[in-house]
């Protein structure tokens, strides 16, 4: 089996959580061996039914999480373009990167929900040509170069970064779509799937993974260059109710052993790294995945 990272997905919108639970999760996540650290970065969540509700900024929270870890890879899952100026987010990107000592991802994608979008005056059309605009910026900007762009969406004239980055951050792109694959796959390290959209099967993931395999040789990529990162539903306890069960979309379930030998299938689908999305998610919960990740090992 191909060596398999491990990640988590700290608290969104399952219910109101503040820093010092935060912060004694990733503290646990780190302690019991987890390789990566992630949070959602939305706005606002409302008409769907239920109350309204958001998770605490992103890049904050990640800025914070670097000062109470030291080992795990942090990063958004996945930062949402169009919520700020694309040399804005770069910048932004920069700074919790150094803040990290250098353990920041830069997972990226053009966001989906049309009503947070709405509710703070985001544009909401053409989001995948505002994608590629602004990807082309921040990729730029975090590889140190002095970028002038003039697009349909965005413009930048002679803007650096400075200080300057110590180093360029991996990117990862989080899509599906032929258009945003296009545009991304010739520049990034690793492509994320939402479990949802591979159905959190092997078999899903492994015909997703074929897709991405054609787009990368379309734009001139190895795809053995680029890194597969793949969330996974991880139900520990369904009386919980954090996350919805359906029968399309079954979760990893059950003792230790089972979910890694769940998450070793995965690896075989071809996932270099599994993000665990938890129910629920608390500092209980990734201690008992602790023993998940020692069944790995094992292995």
């Amino acid at each position: 089996m191909r060596p398999l990272r491990i990640g988590v997905q700290l608290p969104e919108v399952e219910r109101d959580v503040r820093w010092p639970e935060y912060a004694a999760m990733a503290r646990a996540a780190e302690e019991v061996g987890f390789d990566s650290i992630w949070v959602g970065d939305h706005l606002l969540y409302r008409g769907d039914g239920r109350p309204e509700r958001a998770p605490w900024d992103a890049w904050t929270l990640l800025a914070g999480l670097a000062g109470v870890t030291q080992r795990v890879t942090l990063g958004p899952l996945v930062a949402c373009t169009a919520f700020h100026r694309p040399g804005v987010l770069a910048r932004t990107a920069a700074a919790v990167d150094e803040l990290s000592g250098g353990r920041l991802v830069v997972a990226l994608g053009a966001g989906w929900n049309e009503a947070e979008f709405r509710a703070f005056g985001i544009p909401f059309d053409h989001r995948v040509a505002r994608f590629a605009e602004a990807f082309e910026i921040v990729r730029r900007l975090l590889a140190g170069e002095r970028v002038t762009f003039a697009g349909a969406y965005e413009t930048v004239a002679d803007a650096v970064l400075l200080p300057a980055p110590a180093r360029r951050p991996p990117l990862i792109v989080g899509a599906t779509g032929p258009r945003m694959l296009a545009a991304t796959l010739p520049h990034v390290d690793a492509w994320n799937i939402w479990y949802e959209w591979y159905g959190n099967t092997p078999e899903g993931l492994a015909a997703a993974n074929r897709t991405v395999d054609e787009a990368a040789r379309r734009a001139g990529r190895d795809p053995a260059a680029i890194a597969r990162s793949a969330c996974a539903l991880v139900v520990l306890d369904r009386a919980a109710g954090e996350r919805p069960v359906t029968e399309a979309v079954p979760p990893l379930e059950g003792s230790p052993d089972r979910i890694a030998a769940d998450l070793r299938d995965l690896a075989e689908a071809g996932a270099d790294e599994a993000i665990l999305v938890v129910s629920p998610i608390t500092e209980r919960s990734i201690r008992l995945l602790g023993n998940t990740l020692a069944a790995l090992d094992r292995s």
